[in-house]
């Protein structure tokens, strides 16, 4: 296991634990962000614990032509009270998510850290958030990083309303030229609209292209 200092450097991935564990420590620096998702790193943590950056493999990753959208969905995505927006409320968007109750999770791995550090990235062009209104109301959203290589990595969703938040995942999906979508992790509820697992190998050699 390696311990990071403040020079902003990672091993390689292939170092990683079975569970994906790479190293501990360091800082949540836009630099240091930003060289963490270019290698196909990111930090999950919570209060209690140092910052933990992991590599699992495999990857869960979305490619947009694999997207699958129900007919109910369909119906759901043309209904007028959701209105879909992109970077007009990133902090209301990491808030939310921070708030969301997760199944098996007692507390969030969003802390107050971690929103800011997050804020400074969307700051600097390098994450962006999608929203979704009813009315005046933000109901779900999700925001990640982009790398502007053709790459988005989310990181986190919530929804307020049923369906909230796959209206908006599913319309930046089909609205934006990103050759693939990286969801980190394997989740039922990506699976569903399309997600996959692929060797981190493969993963990598995306991040490279």
């Amino acid at each position: 296991m390696h311990y990071l200092t403040n020079k902003i450097w990672f091993p390689n991935v292939n170092e990683a634990t079975k569970e994906g564990l790479l190293a501990i420590g360091g800082d949540l620096s836009v630099e240091r962000l930003l060289l963490a998702y270019k290698s196909g790193i990111f930090p999950w943590f919570d209060m209690d614990n140092p910052i933990l950056w992991w590599s699992p493999d495999p990857r869960f990753v979305l490619f947009p032509e694999r997207l699958k959208v129900s007919k109910s969905m369909k119906q759901v995505i043309k209904n007028p009270d959701y209105k879909v927006t992109v970077d007009q409320n990133f902090r209301g968007v990491i808030q939310e998510c921070s708030h969301s109750k997760r199944a098996g999770q007692s507390g969030t791995w969003i802390t107050d850290s971690m929103i800011e550090a997050y804020v400074k990235l969307h700051k600097s062009g390098h994450a962006k958030s999608v929203e979704v209104w009813k009315g005046s109301d933000l109901v779900g959203g999700l925001y990640g990083v982009d790398l502007n290589n053709g790459i988005f990595c989310g990181e986190s969703m919530f929804t307020k309303e049923s369906n909230a938040s796959k209206v908006g995942f599913v319309t930046f999906v089909q609205n934006t030229d990103y050759k693939l979508f990286d969801c980190q992790v394997y989740t039922k509820h990506l699976e569903s609209l399309g997600a996959e697992e692929i060797p981190r190998n493969d993963f990598l050699r995306y991040l490279n292209e």
